[in-house]
Order: structure tokens, then sequence, then C-alpha cells
């Protein structure tokens, strides 16, 4: 994940005012028939067409995630990162995606100068351009690939600008062997003097990609600011940034509920992304999976068990302009010692603790609940960029069955660390919530 600050913590678009038709596929394609991607320009906008049909991007950020659920919610498309994540190789992945009917933008893994590569190092640079064309090569006939994503957020802290020259390269490189697909970077936060860059030294992009997560509110402005007129896509955006946010007084941030998540997807597809359909051509939220950034519950749509979180039902409406037949419990407040995270919590060791959580069943389904506490993460740990991050550890796990909404425990030792709860219906769905507090 990433973003502006950070910003995996993005690039999709959306219109409210015409449902484009979602593509699939062709059922009877066969591995070498490519599917034919364009990207068109009329008096109403930009518009995608994958085999002569409009094709407006309803995607999700999905690497491990479950193809089958993303489908079933209402999308036709997802992002990789890279093209062998370490449990699949990049055909697997396009594979299993025509098996579900979705479309896929391919990711291809350039390298960051702040992982250590250097864009001096011509050898190095010719190195990376031979691997990526050998993926091309073997992927670009795929039915299932919609287009090509240059590199992940490589003007995050960066200093280089032959980063782009190499990007342009490998553009060129991909639509002299595939002319069939697009391509595309995908860029934290939308700058001006980004967008400036890119423009004037990747002439072979076909469109830019834009990741925001709180800072989605700004993007009109930035675009606006920058002149650039061409189509883009939202390639990430979700839940507000741990950059974005509050912090303790102990300077750690303060994470929204599984709700005020779900309120702040809602608001922003429809006011940002589906607000702009003469340049947005769609979207992919992040992130159709969990994953460990800060807290385990930050990013991810969906918990480690596996089960939705509110701002599933939120993209099945946004895509299907109806509700899930059946909802997700919905978590109005969280207190410890009837305070707030606002509050920066500070504890004694083995002081009495009770915490309270009110949540609501829209489909008046039995709640269940959990509560764990974790460590914080230590800061030397802390990830940057959405880099990978250590589970932090539990120190208490405890699963309540039926209504009660309470918990009571003695504080642990000195240190810092983050209650968590869990609101769960049985039928794969969990609302969460969770306080950092500092025992001293």
């Amino acid at each position: 994940m990433k973003r502006t600050t950070f910003i995996i913590p993005l690039i999709l678009f959306v219109s409210f005012t015409t449902i484009f038709s979602c593509n699939e596929p062709r059922k009877d394609a066969t591995e070498n028939q490519a599917s034919k991607v364009k990207l068109i320009h009329e008096n109403d906008g930009y518009h995608l067409l994958v085999n002569g049909e409009k094709f407006y991007i309803k995607g999700a950020g999905l690497e491990f995630g479950n193809m089958q659920s993303l489908k079933l919610h209402g999308g036709n498309s997802f992002r990789t990162w890279r093209v062998h994540n370490g449990k699949q190789s990049g055909k697997e992945v396009l594979d299993e995606a025509l098996k579900n009917g979705l479309m896929v933008c391919m990711g291809l893994e350039v390298g960051r100068e702040r992982h250590g590569f250097d864009y001096d190092n011509v050898a190095l640079v010719k190195q990376q351009y031979e691997a990526i064309k050998n993926d091309v090569l073997e992927l670009k006939d795929h039915p299932a690939l919609l287009m090509w994503g240059i590199g992940n957020e490589l003007n995050l802290r960066y200093t280089n600008p032959k980063v782009w020259d190499a990007v342009n390269n490998i553009a060129k490189m991909i639509h002299e062997l595939d002319p069939n697909h697009l391509t595309t970077t995908m860029l934290a936060g939308a700058g001006k003097e980004n967008i400036r860059q890119v423009l004037e030294r990747c002439p072979n992009l076909d469109l830019l990609s834009f990741q925001l997560y709180g800072d989605i509110v700004n993007l009109p402005q930035y675009l606006k600011e920058s002149d650039y007129n061409g189509a883009y896509i939202v390639s990430e955006w979700g839940a507000t940034g741990h950059w974005e946010v509050a912090q303790t007084l102990w300077d750690r941030p303060i994470e929204q509920n599984s709700h005020e998540k779900a309120m702040a997807y809602k608001e922003r597809y429809e006011k940002i992304i589906a607000s702009d359909p003469k340049q947005c051509i769609g979207s992919f939220v992040f992130l159709w999976g969990q994953k460990q950034e800060r807290t385990p519950t930050w990013y991810g749509l969906f918990l480690e068990s596996g089960e939705e979180t509110e701002s599933v039902d939120v993209m099945h409406y946004l895509w299907n302009k109806t509700w899930p037949e059946n909802q997700t419990p919905r978590l109005l407040s969280l207190e410890l010692n009837q305070l707030n995270a606002f509050n920066s919590i500070t504890l004694t060791e083995g002081q009495d603790c009770t915490a309270q959580v009110k949540a609501t069943e829209p489909d008046n389904d039995i709640m269940h609940y959990r509560w764990v506490i974790h460590k914080e993460v230590h800061r030397e740990h802390e990830s940057d960029g959405g880099d990978f991050e250590k589970d932090p550890d539990i120190i208490l796990d405890f699963k309540k069955k039926g209504s009660t909404e309470t918990i009571q425990f003695k504080a642990p030792k000195a240190g810092e660390y983050r209650l968590y709860v869990y609101v769960s219906d049985d039928k794969g769905h969990a609302a969460t919530a969770n306080i950092p507090f500092l025992i001293k």
C-alpha cells in the first residue's frame, strides 16, 4: 500500500452519471487470444475499450486476496504490484483471474531508489529492462491482461530523474512487443512537479495512475494545478493513512473504526472518483485482502481471519447500486475506562481496566466479541511506503460468544499497547476498532 506522504495508503476512475458495460474476458478465449485494449477520447471524456466494448474499472488491489469474492461483489478487475508474488507466477494469477471473469492490471516491479536501486548504473538498469521484457513476452497474449503497471510509487523519496527514462524505455518496449495493451505508472500522490516530470520524460505512457488516501479529497485541485488533461486511474485509495490522522501524546496514530472507514470509502468514491467521468477511467480500492501496517486492521477490507469488513459492503453498493443481502455489523464506539483513543489513555501496571464496545447488526444476527491486546509495532520496525511489517506480539486474546459487550483485564507491564475488538456475525463479516494505550 502506498501514499502521498507515503500514500500507499493509488489510481482509479468512476462515473456516476453513466453505467458502463463491464466487459469480461471472452469466455471462448484461449491463452493465445489477447484481449485488445484501447483508450479512446470522445466528447464525454476518456474510455477504455476491451475487445470493442467500454470497460469502466471497478477494481481492487489484490495480491493474495479472494478473486471469487471480488467478482461476487461486483468487481471486474484487480491490480498487482509485481509479476511473481512469491506464491503464484504471473501466468497463474492471470489464469485464475480468467476463471473468475476478471481483468488484471499486471504490475511490473521496477527498482526504487529508496530501496537502493541506482539509476546511474547502466548495467543494472539494462538487467532490469531485460527481466521485464521476458515477463512481457510471456504474458502479453493472455486474455485476462488489461494493462501494464510499470513500477509502484517510484516518486516516493527519489532524487534521480533517470528513473523516468527507465520507465519510458520499458513502456516503449512494451508497445513494440504488445500492441494490445496500455501502459501506466503508479504515482504516490498527484503533485504538480511529479506529474510534470513524468509527462516530460515518459511520452510512451498511455495514462497516469495516482495513489492517495485521505488526501484524495484534493485530487481535483492537484489535477487543475498540474494542467493534466489526460486519462487517469486512482490505483490506490482507501482508509485515511496513518501519517494523516491524529496521534496520541506519545505519537501513535489513532485509527478510525470500521464503520467510520466505510463511510469515508463511500464519500471518497462518490465525491472524487465517480464525479470525474471525463478523465477518470476507474479505480483500484486498497486492499482486497489483509496486511499489517501499523495495525493488522488499518488498510485491508478483510481481516486476517478472512471476514469481510463494512467497507466491502460499501464497495458492493458502489459497484452495483444495491447493498449486499447480508450486511456487516456496524461498530459505533469503543471505550477503555470510559475514555476513547483521543484521550491518550495512560495506565499503571496492574490497574483494573474495563473496555466496552457498542455495535449494531443490520440483519439482527447474533454478534460475537473477540478482544485482543497487541504490543505496538517497535518504532525501528515500522514499515515505509507499504513495505513488509512484522506482526506485533499478542499478549491477550479473548473471545466471548453471545451479547457481552465488555471485558475486564489487568493492565500489563510498562510499554505501549493497543486494545482491539472484533464484532462478528457468524456470516463471514466483522466490525473492528482499537485504542492505543500507554502503561507507565
